[in-house]
């Protein structure tokens, strides 16, 4: 048996995880749209320049651009790399804590 509060979100949910090539409100949003969270951009980054900005989709990075590895918080400084590219930066407690374990996006075949 669901608690009612999850049996609600998942009602309310629901319409927007089924129309996953239409644009919502909430998920599916396009690079400049305002976001709370990574998985509701299209592009799979929530990207904010400071602690006291609003966080907007934007692209993921690309090779040789600054990035971040994948965070707990889905909002960045810096957005992870496009697939097949690997973030090389240095991982530390603090950095993770505060989400400025920055690196380089690179190609793992190289």
């Amino acid at each position: 048996v669901l608690p009612p509060c999850l049996f609600l979100a998942l009602l309310l949910l629901a319409p927007a995880l089924l129309a996953k090539d239409e644009r919502g409100l909430i998920f599916n949003l396009d690079v400049g749209e305002l976001c709370l969270q990574s998985a509701q951009c299209k592009s799979g980054c929530c990207h904010r320049v400071n602690g006291l900005s609003l966080a907007r989709c934007a692209p993921k990075a690309a090779e040789s651009q600054e990035c971040s590895p994948k965070s707990i918080y889905g909002v960045y400084y810096k957005c992870p790399c496009e697939r097949g590219l690997k973030c090389d930066a240095s991982k530390t407690i603090v950095g993770s804590i505060t989400n400025s374990d920055f690196g380089v996006c690179k190609d793992p075949q190289d």
